[in-house]
């Protein structure tokens, strides 16, 4: 083998279109753009515009915002827990985090954390470690003789009181 003969696979590169050279090219002309004005030039911005009219994205009224620092929290019921530990699933006597509870397939995606909610009703005794809870769920769990501790911090707690 010697480095003169060394050759792209076929079809390895493809040749580029010359174009504005002639009808006889079949891109001669105007190019393959249609016909002249602005849509042939490079840069047009079409999309959303009415001729000079209130385009109808800024005729409808806007409503709200979408907080961008919001977190997205996968949720699982109390009667779902209950549920996993009636099925063998979780293991009561063991600490159960929310690596865990995405392990055994209990709680879906990780998202920012897992958040129990208290829909159901919860017997077992757990010992729980999640992002966090509402007040019904943590009433549940330590009336069924468990604790649950959150990790995620409130964003009162976080900033001082001036």
């Amino acid at each position: 083998m010697k480095l003169n003969d060394i050759r792209d696979n076929p079809g390895a590169h493809k040749k580029r279109l010359i174009v504005g050279r002639g009808i006889g090219s079949t891109k001669g002309k105007t190019s393959g753009r249609g016909v002249k004005g602005q849509k042939a030039r490079t840069g047009v911005r079409l999309k959303g515009f009415e001729g000079g009219q209130m385009p109808l994205s800024r005729r409808l009224p806007k409503r709200g915002f979408k907080n961008i620092f919001a977190k997205d929290y996968a949720t699982i019921s109390l009667g779902r827990l209950q549920a996993a530990v009636d099925a063998g699933r979780l293991d009561a006597k063991k600490a159960i985090t929310s690596e865990i509870l995405m392990e055994t397939g209990v709680a879906s995606k990780a998202r920012d954390g897992v958040r129990v909610l208290g829909n159901g009703t919860l017997k077992a005794k757990l010992d729980l470690t999640v992002a966090g809870a509402s007040a019904s769920a943590v009433a549940a769990i330590e009336k069924a003789g468990g604790k649950i501790v959150m990790t995620a911090k409130k964003a009162d707690a976080e900033q001082p009181a001036e």
